[in-house]
């Protein structure tokens, strides 16, 4: 990201935005959502209050409800935290430029004023599917499969911590599934290795095949 004071080229204006998505798993609507106000900086925890929902042809900030999930709190990497801050940074230096145009609302990732219309104003919560629109650009400059789409950041992020060992329960935790047995269930089938091996330990531990 760029210094304060200097403009962010659009090309990166979401550079935060994917990496927090990428590194913790959260929606898109919970990403959109996410308030400075709720970032526990000296403890590397983010709480997750609120989400940017469509309804219909628009969109709008609510409370987070899914999976009955309320306040939710999610625990980052001090790297992320770095991420945020320069984030952070970027928007102070464009609620600056933009004077009294900006309408702060307190969100992470707010509406900037990068070809903003006349009926709209910057600090407010983003259009979800305008946020899609740029992911879907993002993914042909990458040559990402087509198919590819923000949730599954979300999914990779699951699986890759599941393969590498992580406590399932603090993987369910952390990406607010409402049971590790559903977060097993879900992406379980992906681990086959893991599988394999933990059979072969267990049956090394007990003798197996000695006894056979």
């Amino acid at each position: 990201m760029s210094g304060r004071g200097r403009p962010l080229h659009h090309c990166l204006r979401d550079a935060a935005l994917w990496t927090t998505i990428a590194v913790t798993g959260v929606r898109r609507s919970e990403a959109l959502g996410m308030r400075w106000s709720l970032i526990r900086w000296d403890q590397c925890a983010i709480e997750l209050e609120w989400v940017v929902v469509e309804e219909g042809n628009t969109f709008r900030l609510r409370r987070l409800t899914k999976d009955g999930d309320d306040n939710a709190i999610i625990y980052v990497d001090q790297s992320l935290m770095n991420a945020l801050k320069r984030q952070r940074e970027y928007q102070q230096a464009e609620a600056e430029r933009m004077g009294t145009d900006w309408n702060d609302h307190d969100l992470v990732f707010a509406r900037d004023g990068h070809r903003l219309r006349k009926e709209s104003r910057a600090g407010g919560p983003q259009d979800p599917e305008k946020v899609s629109s740029r992911w879907r650009r993002l993914r042909t400059r990458l040559r990402l499969p087509e198919e590819f789409r923000i949730h599954d950041l979300r999914h990779s992020q699951v699986t890759n911590a599941l393969e590498a060992g992580q406590n399932p329960v603090e993987v369910s935790a952390n990406v607010r599934h409402h049971s590790p047995g559903y977060t097993m269930a879900r992406y379980g089938h992906s681990r086959k290795d893991g599988a394999r091996k933990l059979a072969a330990n267990n049956a090394s531990r007990v003798g197996l095949a000695k006894l056979i």
